[in-house]
């Protein structure tokens, strides 16, 4: 059995793979925190999510990219994981390249 670190990794590496969310990408398209923001509306659990009340007001996207897997929980946590990581790895480039120090 993988543990949730594994399973978030490899979710991470699909992003950069697969759809192409590379740091160039996160860099450039996600400034104000949206990946932390679509990492909290996977985190969100299904049964407490209602489109008006949530999902509008923390998805930082269009709609379109919206994907969640209400009957697999690990895979939505997994997505959120890897966004958060995302995000940490930005913020991290952003302070080295304001600061020139890590």
């Amino acid at each position: 059995m993988k543990t949730g670190i594994e399973i978030i990794a490899e979710e991470r590496e699909r992003q950069i793979n697969v759809e192409g969310w590379d740091a160039d990408h996160d860099d450039i398209g996600n400034n104000d925190e949206q990946l932390a923001m679509a990492a909290v509306t996977y985190a969100i659990p299904s049964d407490y999510r209602e489109y008006e009340l949530q999902i509008k007001n923390t998805w930082p996207w269009d709609i379109s990219w919206w994907k969640p897997t209400p009957n697999d929980r690990i895979r939505e946590l997994a997505k959120a994981g890897a966004l958060i990581a995302a995000e940490i790895d930005r913020l991290q480039r952003m302070q080295f390249n304001n600061n020139g120090e890590q």
